[in-house]
């Protein structure tokens, strides 16, 4: 077997399962679910509409590489979003389809990782998602956590990896907005970590599927790509961009998303797509062109977001030490007890299911990051979302 398998730590919402077992919700309350970032917002009419209008296509067999028709979506989109010149995104050699983020997040290591022990560590914010961490150790990598500390606003501090680690990097994953806490990196963050890359060789994916999800309109978050256009790295060489229907469209069963950047690196990873069996089904090849070339649906969504936002803030801001994230739909606060626990108590006494933040992160020198907090993901409706934090502060204040 795979040695890696036997490294792979348990998902956090096995672990989730498991801290709930012989736990007795609060029978008065109804259940509200916090606790994982599945966006419950209907998927757009228009989405579906091109779904169900392509579903002959279950006929044929598609395309790795994808359709034209889609590419050119996800190109021009691209240049619309992240403020790059027309046709700067070749369809045909800088994009590939992707069944969601995290197929790509985790297939990409396999082609990345030489697996020489000379370069074979894969950076990744801590905390983080799992799955950078899992990909890395199974395609034979070794994961080397970056310090992401809230006085750095939790963002990635690269001046805190030893130059031996840089040496021996092949791979880094950022996420931005960030998982669990929504830090949104700079052009000057992007520049710095390419610096890095060209002096030591690696590549950056950047998994981008909370882009379209910030708080203000006027500023939507920086990408890789933009950086690497405003340095000058029109190629787009070492680098990568993941992004995905599921957030930004309410999408999340549609399985829909992309890979985008070094046409040198993904015409390798093309090949190893072709091989892998990771073709798109043609229907929703044609349910996502329609999404990528509308943005109503995305703004719409977007204010619902801010909406819940503005309402559950100040109430856990009165138990807990919590800001507006920048971008994502999670808050992140920090209460400064054992997370765990705190964990089972909300759901005791007020039935509401979170996230313990230790099991999004992994313990380090000093300590793990996320202890003491809880995620909290505002995927649920309006209402839904209120009552939960009501509940949550309700339950705080009278211990």
């Amino acid at each position: 077997m795979n040695p890696g398998l036997a490294r792979l730590q348990p998902y956090p919402f096995e672990r989730l399962t498991g801290l709930r077992a012989g736990l007795v919700p609060n029978p008065a309350l109804a259940p509200i679910n916090l606790s994982i970032g599945e966006p419950q917002h209907p998927t757009p009419k228009l989405v579906l509409d091109a779904l169900v209008a392509a579903l002959e296509g279950t006929a044929k067999y598609p395309a790795t590489k994808g359709s034209d028709e889609l590419r050119n979506a996800i190109a021009r989109w691209l240049e619309r979003r992240f403020k790059l010149p027309a046709l700067s995104v070749s369809a045909d050699h800088m994009v590939l389809p992707a069944n969601g983020t995290r197929e790509a997040l985790f297939a990409i290591a396999q082609c990345l990782i030489d697996r020489s022990p000379a370069k074979s560590r894969v950076l990744m914010p801590n905390p983080f998602y799992q799955i950078y961490e899992g990909a890395a150790l199974l395609a034979g990598g070794e994961p080397w956590f970056l310090p992401c500390p809230a006085e750095r606003g939790f963002l990635p501090d690269f001046s805190q990896v030893p130059k031996e680690v840089w040496a021996s990097c092949k791979l880094v994953y950022v996420c931005s907005p960030a998982n669990p806490s929504g830090a949104v990196m700079s052009v000057a963050d992007y520049a710095e970590l390419l610096a890095l890359a060209d002096e030591h060789d690696f590549t950056v994916v950047s998994d981008e599927c909370y882009s379209e999800l910030y708080a203000d309109e006027l500023a939507p978050p920086c990408g890789l790509l933009e950086a690497a256009w405003s340095l000058g790295r029109h190629d787009f060489s070492r680098c990568l961009v993941m992004h995905s229907l599921s957030k930004r469209s309410n999408a999340p069963g549609l399985r829909s998303g992309f890979i985008a950047g070094d046409a040198q690196l993904l015409r390798e990873f093309l090949r190893y797509r072709t091989y892998h069996g990771a073709a798109m089904p043609l229907h929703v090849q044609a349910a996502s062109v329609a999404a990528w070339n509308d943005e109503t649906h995305v703004a719409a969504n977007r204010a619902l977001y801010r909406a819940k936002f503005s309402a559950v803030t100040p109430l856990i801001a009165e138990v807990a030490k919590v800001s507006l994230p920048a971008g994502g739909f999670y808050l992140w606060p920090q209460f400064d007890c054992d997370d765990a626990a705190l964990c089972r108590r909300l759901l005791a006494e007020s039935n509401v299911l979170t996230l313990p933040g230790s099991y999004l992160a992994r313990d380090t020198g000093t300590g793990n990051p996320g202890a003491g907090r809880l995620r909290l993901a505002l995927v649920a409706s309006f209402e839904e979302c209120l009552e939960a934090a009501q509940r949550l502060r309700d339950s705080l204040l009278t211990t």
